[in-house]
């Protein structure tokens, strides 16, 4: 499968979110070219900082794993790691981090900072960005657009 085919299943990931009035992020982690995990943000949902769409994927890839070590796995993610995501992607040495939209005020991963390119760390990931850019970040504009509607109402 292409970069383009895993987005399109993290954006299937989002849309889930989206059903429960989460913000909608979705991740899934592939492990030669493998889905072994997905999941969608959480955090209004479970009420948990760490319920972002990339650590519940890592979590469950952990176990498919078992290891917390992904060494050879690939993250797909439609919204660019923030600091708290891409320190547990560094953590958990996945090799491969893909994202659809850029976040200018919390991505790290080239927006804000890029903590994944940082070779002061023990490891380095590497990100491929702006994949299915246009449509995952017209789900995050959507989703506020009508969260802002709703307010007024």
């Amino acid at each position: 499968m292409t970069d383009e085919e895993f987005m399109l299943l993290a954006m299937q990931e989002a849309k889930k979110a989206e059903t429960l009035g989460e913000v909608p992020i979705g991740a899934i982690v592939t492990l030669e070219d493998e889905v072994i995990a997905a999941a969608f943000n959480l955090r209004e949902s479970l009420q948990t900082t760490a319920s972002h769409a990339e650590m519940l994927a890592i979590d469950k890839a952990n176990e498919k794993v078992g290891s917390w070590r992904l060494e050879d796995c690939t993250l797909y993610v439609t919204l660019e790691p923030c600091p708290m995501c891409a320190g547990t992607i560094l953590q958990s040495r996945i090799k491969r981090v893909v994202y659809g939209a850029k976040d200018p005020k919390a991505g790290c991963a080239g927006s804000l900072l890029n903590l994944l390119d940082d070779n002061r760390f023990n490891h380095v990931v590497d990100v491929t960005s702006g994949v299915l850019e246009e449509p995952c970040g017209e789900l995050l504009r959507n989703f506020f657009r009508n969260l802002r509607k709703s307010k007024e109402s």
